[in-house]
């Protein structure tokens, strides 16, 4: 599982990359901020994924499964797509900040359960 996450983020951070070059060399108008901003939201969370998905997997999860939906409801409206794709993108936001969250919970969790195991250690 955890070779399937770190070949998702390293295809998500190629295609991030893919549209900020789109969006510098070939877009015009508003596509070009939707194409900016959705391959820097793809692309931070991508490195994210690969950063801390051996210690987080659901909490990378719910980051890269957010940063994609948000990244290509922008990546839709940039090239075209219908103006109600852009409703879409919340939804990967919400996916990306619920990752964030939980992580911090986790990351918290496991830090405190860590500190209460060596305060009650009386070997030391």
């Amino acid at each position: 599982m955890l070779k399937r996450f770190e070949m998702l983020a390293c295809l998500s951070a190629a295609i991030a990359i893919a549209a900020g070059a789109f969006g510098a060399h070939a877009a015009a108008g508003p596509a070009v901020e939707w194409l900016k901003t959705g391959g820097t939201y793809q692309l931070v969370h991508a490195v994210a994924v690969l950063a801390t998905a051996r210690r987080f997997q659901g909490p990378a999860l719910a980051l890269l499964f957010g940063s994609c939906i948000f990244s290509f409801s922008l990546y839709a409206l940039a090239l075209g797509g219908p103006h109600l794709l852009g409703a879409v993108a919340p939804i990967g936001g919400s996916m990306m900040i619920l990752g964030w969250l939980w992580m911090a919970y986790r990351a918290s969790a496991s830090r405190n359960s860590a500190t209460s195991a060596s305060e009650t250690d009386l070997s030391t």
